[in-house]
C-alpha cells in the first residue's frame, strides 16, 4: 500500500515543501470525495491547502493498511501531533478509510476521530 503510506508521509512534509505538496495531489483523483468527522466534500486540494492556512506543522504515526473485506475500503489507525500557526500544540487519533481506483488513485478518503468534537477546538 506505498500510495497510502506515502499519502501521510507527503501530508506531513506538504505545508513546507511544494514538491511535497505537489507529489500529494498527485496521489488522489480530482473528484476525490474527502469525509472528515462526516462533513463530506470533493477535491483534496482545497482541503490541504485550508488545512496549512492554520496548521504549521504535523507528525503523523500509523499502523499498517488493511483491506476490510466487509467494507471494501482500506483502514488504519493513526495518531498524529501537530502545531497551529498560533502556537498550539494537539495531538489526535483516529482511523481513516480509503478507497483506491483501477488508477491507483485515492477515490475516496474517510477520516473518523476518536474524539468527535475535536476539530471544534482547532477550527
Amino acid at each position: 500500500m506505498k500510495i497510502l503510506n506515502d499519502y501521510f508521509y507527503l501530508f506531513d512534509q506538504a505545508g513546507q515543501d511544494t514538491k511535497a505538496m505537489d507529489e500529494l495531489l498527485s496521489l488522489f483523483s480530482p473528484k476525490v470525495e474527502i469525509v472528515l468527522n462526516g462533513a463530506k466534500q470533493i477535491g483534496f486540494e482545497n482541503f490541504i491547502k485550508a488545512f496549512y492556512s492554520n496548521n504549521a506543522e504535523v507528525k503523523h504515526m500509523f499502523e499498517k493498511w488493511m483491506l476490510n473485506d466487509q467494507s471494501g475500503y482500506y483502514e488504519t489507525n493513526w495518531a498524529v501531533c501537530g502545531k497551529t500557526i498560533q502556537g498550539k500544540v494537539y495531538a489526535l487519533s483516529g482511523i481513516d478509510r480509503a478507497k483506491l481506483n483501477e488508477e491507483g488513485k485515492i477515490v475516496y478518503l474517510e477520516n473518523i476521530p476518536s474524539d468527535k468534537t475535536i476539530f471544534n477546538k482547532y477550527s
